[in-house]
């Protein structure tokens, strides 16, 4: 594979060498890993049960009609936006599995008689990088820092670059940041992409996951411009909406003719949810009981954490996502100390970001998942404010 090389290394497997072979602190907390520990849904083994024999079905690569009908109830419920569901709506195996597949249908070979380019927030996923790559995309690190307000400011990237851009990646609430796109930012970043021809590929998995607004979503403002969401792919998942982050359930959602082109590739390629599966799917998108019970665990982590840690390391609640992003001044080395001193293991944010002309923007960070129980998450961050 001729971009093998120019793969990013997986943030665990940097954190993993850091760490080995330091003695560590006692009970060990994980708050690395955005893995939400909070109980799936009651409904999630019932319906596997009573779906037992469709385990012996092969899926249809679209997915079943109920679940993409949910969807589109969903997304009239959440955003306003009335989809067709056998045109502009697509199950996926999770949302990296899509993310990553997204980029073969978006990038050409060439644009405008250059070799393409996809922009990337930085710090950003691991796999928009790896999708930008393996499609034959130039991956173009776009900063997100404190004065960007911790979103990408992509008009700002050089015009040359602009007209060679195939696609772009915008988490929103970002990772690690916490930060929600508003109205205008995606206005403005929809007005470039038409001025420019690029794909909009909006990553919203933790758009669910708030305390007080709900962040404004990609399908809703670009269904103000253009009624076929022209240029954009938006997905979600029940990872973090639900703590099904096993279940490896998502959906994408957008223009019909780039939805064409995915299911199209993805008949090759292979990727189909289980039956069983996508029947619990199918009830997670269509009951909101248990996502806000599951906000408000995070809103009771949030208000520990404000209270042990005050105004220290920058801290804030986000508009978004169950992480908090922490100026330290050295998050490698802040990892490092309170894995050894206090058994807390965080994820250091330069290891999420790359270096580029203005520097690594994540280095001064660490990345703290809220996942854990309520009392784990105060004994976590108790040890972080005693140590740091």
């Amino acid at each position: 594979m001729p971009n093998f090389d120019a793969m990013p290394t997986s943030p665990f497997t940097r954190l993993n060498k850091l760490l080995e072979g330091v003695t560590h602190g006692p009970d060990p907390i994980v708050m690395s890993v955005g893995e939400p520990q909070h109980a799936p849904p009651d409904f999630v083994l019932p319906i596997i049960e009573r779906h037992l024999a469709e385990f012996a079905k092969y899926p249809p690569i679209i997915g079943p009609e109920p679940l993409r009908q949910a969807v589109a109830q969903w997304v009239k419920r959440r955003y306003r936006v009335e989809l067709d569901p056998a045109r502009q709506i697509l199950p996926l195996v999770g949302t990296r599995e899509g993310l990553f597949s997204a980029a073969f249908v978006a990038v050409p070979e060439k644009k405008n008689g250059k070799r393409p380019a996809v922009l990337i927030p930085n710090p950003f996923y691991q796999a928009y990088s790896a999708a930008a790559l393996s499609a034959g995309a130039d991956p173009v690190y776009v900063n997100a820092t404190r004065e960007s307000g911790f979103l990408p400011d992509f008009a700002s990237v050089p015009r040359d670059v602009l007209e060679r851009t195939a696609a772009i990646y915008i988490c929103s609430p970002s990772n690690p940041e916490g930060a929600a796109a508003n109205g205008a930012y995606w206005r403005q970043l929809f007005a470039l992409a038409d001025e420019y021809d690029f794909t909009v590929l909006a990553d919203e998995c933790y758009g669910e996951i708030y305390t007080e607004t709900a962040p404004t979503g990609a399908l809703e403002i670009r269904s103000e411009t253009s009624r076929s969401l022209e240029r954009l792919l938006a997905f979600h998942s029940l990872s973090k909406r639900s703590n099904l982050a096993g279940l490896r359930s998502g959906f994408v959602a957008g223009n019909a003719e780039l939805m064409a082109k995915l299911v199209q590739f993805r008949n090759v390629t292979g990727p189909q949810l289980p039956l069983p599966l996508a029947a619990v799917s199918t009830a997670a998108w269509s009951d909101e009981t248990h996502v806000v019970a599951n906000r408000a665990l995070y809103a009771e982590k949030f208000q520990a954490a404000q209270a042990k840690l005050g105004n220290r390391f920058g801290f804030h609640i986000p508009a978004g996502s169950f992480f908090l992003w922490l100026d330290v001044g050295d998050g490698e080395e802040a990892a490092l100390k309170l894995w050894r001193e206090g058994g807390v293991k965080v994820l250091p944010g330069g290891y999420l970001a790359r270096e580029t002309a203005q520097g690594n923007p994540g280095k001064s960070f660490i990345r703290v998942a809220l996942v854990n129980d309520i009392e784990t998450t105060r004994e976590a961050l108790d040890r972080i404010a005693r140590i740091l």
